[in-house]
C-alpha cells in the first residue's frame, strides 16, 4: 500500500478535499471533490442564523448544526479512505488550512461581533474535519493559509517555484477545475504527507536504534 495524505480547504458548510500519494520530494493526486457539511433545511451560516437568536436558542441551533456537520463529514471520509485503499494506497495523515488562528472568547461575546462570527464559522467547520480524521486515527496538522508556502518549502526542502510549478502540473494532467481551493489542499496533503513520513522514519531509526 502506497502512503497518501489528505488536504482541506474549508468553506461554510463545505471543503474542497484532494489526496495526494508518494514521497516528500514527488507525489502524484489521487482524487479531489467536495466535503458537504450541511444538509436539508440547516444553515450553511451557522454563526450568521444565530446572530439575532435569543440566546438559549442560538445555542442549541450552533450545538445542532456542528452535530450534523460532524457526522456528515465522518461519513464522507470514511468514503474518501475506503476509495484510497481500493486503490491501493493507505491514507496516513491529513492537513486543514487554518486561518488566522485567533482565539475566540465564548458564545454571547462571539455572537456581539460580526467579526467573529465570521472566524467563529470557519473554525467551526476546520474543527469538525479535524475531528473526523482524528476519528479515523488520522494524525492532523493544522497551517494558516498565509504561512502554507514557506511552511511547504522549509518541510519539502524545495523552492517555492519548485512547488508551485509541481502543483500546476498536477492540475494540467487532472484537469479542471483546479483553482486555489484544490492546489492549496494539494499543497497542504503533500506536506502532511512528507511530515508524517519523516515521522515514521524517526520513529524506525529509534526503534531499531533501541
Amino acid at each position: 500500500m502506497t502512503p497518501a495524505a489528505l488536504g482541506f480547504r474549508t468553506h461554510s458548510g463545505w471543503a474542497v478535499f484532494v489526496v495526494v500519494a508518494g514521497s516528500a520530494r514527488s507525489v502524484e493526486l489521487l482524487e479531489r471533490g467536495r466535503v458537504e457539511m450541511v444538509e436539508g433545511a440547516a444553515p450553511r451560516q451557522p454563526y450568521h442564523a444565530a446572530e439575532n437568536l435569543p440566546f438559549k436558542q442560538a445555542e442549541k441551533l450552533i450545538v445542532d448544526c456542528t452535530s450534523g456537520a460532524k457526522r456528515l463529514a465522518q461519513k464522507q471520509l470514511a468514503d474518501v479512505l475506503r476509495q484510497a485503499e481500493n486503490r491501493e494506497h493507505t491514507v496516513i495523515a491529513a492537513g486543514v488550512l487554518s486561518a488566522s488562528g485567533r482565539p475566540l472568547p465564548d458564545l454571547a461575546a462571539i455572537l456581539g461581533s460580526h467579526a467573529l462570527i465570521h472566524t467563529a464559522e470557519g473554525e467551526m467547520f476546520r474543527s469538525v474535519l479535524s475531528g473526523a480524521c482524528e476519528e479515523q486515527n488520522l494524525p492532523v496538522i493544522r497551517v494558516k493559509e498565509r504561512e502554507l508556502n514557506a511552511t511547504a518549502a522549509a518541510q519539502l526542502g524545495i523552492s517555492t517555484e519548485a512547488i508551485q510549478s509541481r502543483l500546476s502540473a498536477m492540475g494540467r494532467l487532472i484537469g479542471p477545475p483546479w483553482r486555489q481551493d484544490e492546489k492549496m489542499a494539494a499543497l497542504i496533503a503533500w506536506v502532511a504527507l512528507a511530515t508524517a513520513s519523516s515521522k515514521a522514519k524517526r520513529d524506525a531509526r529509534g526503534a531499531s536504534s533501541g
